[in-house]
């Protein structure tokens, strides 16, 4: 039986303070599901998780303008002065997820995943590829070549060609009790010269790209949003259902 995940598209411009603490609310409800089964035994633990069985979701967004830096991020990777970050309307946070300083904003389809990974495999590094793997189905379908790039999490185009290389998008994540949060952001047709004011993801002399910028035109969001949709699916062998909340 296909697990469930409940979805959620929270729309245009939103601010990220927002997001982030829905997201630490359904985190932090499956961990209380999880932490009232811990210590029982197995059989115990199986019967309480099946009586209030943790739920996991998937949020799209896109952002108001806004700088993120994750836990071991560089501060120094962010270029621009915070009097001219704050005349531009750029937000700035430091967060709980792994990984560097990035953007988030319009154009841009972030992804945010809160799933136990209980219920699919325990392996951050198998979740991480999973989700390039959504990533690299959804470029394929516009005729586009999505790879990994070794050592560096996310999906690039033309990663082992020096002088060529450019990410499409960028991934971090948090994890607790094997729940997940925080997530991916694809590059649709985002304003890519945010990224002048920021070190993208603390790596030095690589280019940051998007679907607009690669196909030469403006791409429908939802188009994109239905693809990615339908490749989380076919990849975490799920069935997406909308939420009521």
């Amino acid at each position: 039986m296909k697990q469930l995940v409940l979805f959620k598209d929270l729309g245009k411009d939103q601010p990220y303070k927002e997001t982030w603490d829905l997201q630490e609310r359904m985190l932090q409800q499956n961990c209380a599901i999880k932490a009232a089964a811990r210590g029982l035994e197995n059989e115990d633990r199986k019967e309480a998780l099946a009586n209030q069985s943790t739920t996991n979701h998937l949020l799209f967004v896109e952002h108001k303008p806004v700088y993120t830096l994750g836990k071991s991020g560089d501060i120094s990777n962010v270029l621009i002065n915070e009097d001219d970050r704050q005349n531009r309307g750029i937000e700035f946070f430091k967060i709980n997820r792994g990984g560097d300083i990035t953007f988030h904003g319009k154009g841009q389809l972030v992804g945010y995943p809160i799933f136990d990974l209980e219920k699919f495999k325990t392996d951050i590094g198998w979740y991480l590829r999973s989700l390039e793997e959504v990533i690299i189905l959804t470029m394929a379908e516009y005729g586009l070549k999505g790879e990994r790039s070794k050592g560096e999490t996310g999906v690039w185009i033309a990663p082992n060609i020096e002088g060529s290389e450019r990410k499409i998008c960028a991934m971090g994540i948090r994890c607790s009790r094997w729940i997940t949060m925080h997530g991916f952001a694809f590059n649709v047709n985002t304003n890519l010269e945010y990224f002048n004011y920021i070190v993208p993801c603390g790596i030095q002399n690589k280019q940051v790209t998007s679907l607009q910028k690669e196909l030469g035109y403006e791409v429908p969001m939802r188009e994109v949003k239905e693809k990615v949709k339908a490749n989380f699916e076919k990849v975490f062998d799920v069935e997406i259902q909308a939420a009521s909340f």
